[in-house]
């Protein structure tokens, strides 16, 4: 097969970036004036997700610090749904691949998958929450701010959501899905949300939006009474820093690596174009005709919840995919479709040519190809011959230099993308 010419290029987006984290955090900790509410010897419960957000050890770290200031008691709880294979000892191992122990935060972490019942919602079903955080005399709330992956609305992913998921631990998380799937998430996730603020001792929520190039862009402390606004102000920021391929029609998109650290879903459908949820409107841009995708990061320890939005894998990946973490995780959220295996073929290079076989009457080496690292690491990436005329149109786009046809090494594996 022939293969077109590459072209490294970069995009030029604005960045914002907090300069000194530690300090920022403890600014904005100490606005909220929190003084009187937090009691000597109060059991803190402060919430540990599950998602690559960068420094987040360092920013949980600081919370925790700050709490024993005034003499609380904190401590950890994994807040991740059904991810770590739903169980107390995966969550973990989830916490400890992010730098989060109980030796490097100083404070314990209790893990369990033991929920609680604290109401129901307008659906008639059960607000679920996890039992040590409930019990404790405060909750921290502490999450990323950026767009869904399966519905758009003023409050995405967020505070909120790391309230009626993250805390609902596996059993909750089914229970939210359920009714998201009927009722949508823009209704569930703030009504579950709201509930949970209105029956549990919510101290403050920690809201953190990225740049670019993962950095913390922004760092904001939110009172309880405040989090439907703050969240909603935080959300635009993150969709206007929010990086993207440049390109509104491909026939191929080829992805290195797909991982829970990089998106809930495994590879952003704000990037891809695709969604996959009953009763949610696929989006009309960017059209994508095929998307490979080559293989798992480490962090996932095998869940590869939504490889079916993919067409073709690599048995590179295949083989790394634990089918038990899947199923629960697709199960959970109630996307089974995100759990389907695709075509799998032995090597990177037989992957890539079936998908350039099958985007019709388009010779390959004319192809429209995107080949990026992941959905997450967007500053750089490889583009086709085909896609310079449009780059050239672009001012926040630089060709960085030509890098010759796809090439693949001894073992037929793809020269990947690097980010720098």
């Amino acid at each position: 097969m022939k293969y077109p010419k590459m072209h490294r290029i970069r995009q030029v987006i604005e960045a914002p970036e907090v300069e000194n984290l530690e300090e920022t955090i403890s600014q904005e900790l100490e606005s909220l004036l929190l003084e009187s509410k937090i009691k000597p010897g109060a059991r803190i419960a402060v919430t540990a997700g599950s998602r690559g957000i960068n420094h987040i050890d360092r920013i949980l770290k600081r919370i925790i610090d700050f709490l024993k200031q005034h003499e609380a008691k904190p401590f950890l709880v994994p807040a991740m749904g059904s991810h770590g294979d739903g169980s107390a000892e995966g969550q973990l191992d989830v916490l400890k691949s992010l730098n989060i122990t109980e030796e490097t935060m100083g404070v314990p972490i209790h893990s369990s998958m033991e929920v609680v019942e604290i109401g129901k919602s307008s659906f008639d079903f059960p607000v679920l929450v996890d039992k040590l955080a409930a019990e404790s005399d405060g909750i921290v709330v502490v999450n990323r701010i950026k767009p869904h992956t399966e519905f758009e609305g003023p409050i995405e992913s967020g505070l909120m959501k790391m309230m009626a998921i993250g805390l609902g631990k596996h059993k909750g998380c089914v229970e939210v899905h359920k009714q998201a799937g009927n009722y949508g998430y823009l209704k569930v996730i703030p009504e579950i949300g709201q509930i949970i603020l209105d029956k549990l001792p919510i101290l403050f929520g920690v809201g953190i939006v990225e740049n670019i190039y993962d950095e913390t862009a922004k760092i904001k402390a939110v009172s309880p009474d405040r989090f439907f606004e703050e969240e909603a102000e935080l959300l635009i920021e993150a969709k206007r820093l929010m990086a993207k391929i440049p390109f509104d029609h491909l026939d191929v998109l080829i992805i290195d690596e797909i991982g829970k650290n990089i998106s809930g879903t495994g590879l952003d459908t704000n990037v891809i174009g695709r969604i996959m949820v009953y009763g949610e409107k696929e989006p009309e841009l960017p059209q994508i005709n095929r998307i490979v995708v080559l293989d798992m990061t480490e962090e996932s320890h095998g869940n590869a919840v939504g490889i079916g939005l993919s067409d073709y894998i690599s048995d590179r990946l295949y083989t790394k995919i634990n089918r038990s973490a899947v199923a629960k995780n697709a199960i959970a959220a109630n996307t089974p479709e995100k759990g389907r295996i695709p075509i799998s073929l032995p090597t990177d290079r037989e992957t890539v040519e079936a998908a350039l076989n099958t985007i019709g009457a388009i010779k390959s080496e004319d192809a429209r190809i995107v080949h990026i690292k992941n959905t997450l690491e967007l500053k750089e990436m490889h583009i086709s011959n085909a896609l310079l005329p449009e780059t050239t149109a672009k001012t926040n786009l630089v060709i960085m230099e030509e890098i010759g046809p796809i090439s693949f090494d001894n073992l037929e594996n793809i020269e990947r993308v690097v980010v720098n």
